[in-house]
């Protein structure tokens, strides 16, 4: 067997309130024909049930990167990071910061909340596609994560 069959398909959450990001998203995905199940709630509040598994979530999978939007209805993407980022279950889960602000603040205060990195969303639909096939490729064949076991799950 190769290593890409016998590894399995990574969890991917995505935090994102605009049904358009969200098929872009979806589709550089499938463009990249990456292994990964995508997995979407549109606010703060469910992103936060997802992760600790209440509700309509209780039988979510650990994600093993969170892309999070910044600019969410109720609990804002700022909100959702502090939370991740204060929690020791889900604090090594890698958060990128993938939204369409370019303000320095938003990118200083996701840093300060310890994101792991900030990207600014393209408009174009090709840079997109090479920025999701880059940070899949970073994240899941260069980095090394954390197994579940090692993140209390």
């Amino acid at each position: 067997m190769t290593e890409l069959e016998t590894r399995k398909a990574a969890e991917i959450l995505l935090v994102e309130d605009n049904p358009g990001d969200v098929r872009l998203a979806d589709e550089a995905l499938h463009e990249n024909k990456l292994l990964n199940r995508l997995h979407v709630v549109e606010d703060g509040l469910k992103a936060m049930d997802f992760l600790h598994r209440r509700g309509a979530y209780a039988d979510a999978p650990v994600p093993d990167l969170i892309l999070l939007d910044l600019n969410l209805p109720g609990k804002d993407g700022r909100e959702v990071l502090a939370e991740i980022k204060d929690d020791p279950n889900l604090r090594v889960i890698p958060v990128v910061v993938l939204t369409s602000s370019k303000a320095e603040t938003d990118i200083l205060r996701s840093y300060d909340l310890h994101a792991n990195c900030y990207i600014s969303k393209p408009v174009d639909f090709d840079k997109f596609i090479e920025i999701v096939r880059q940070v899949s490729s970073f994240w899941f064949q260069i980095v090394r994560l954390p197994s579940d076991a090692a993140h209390g799950q």
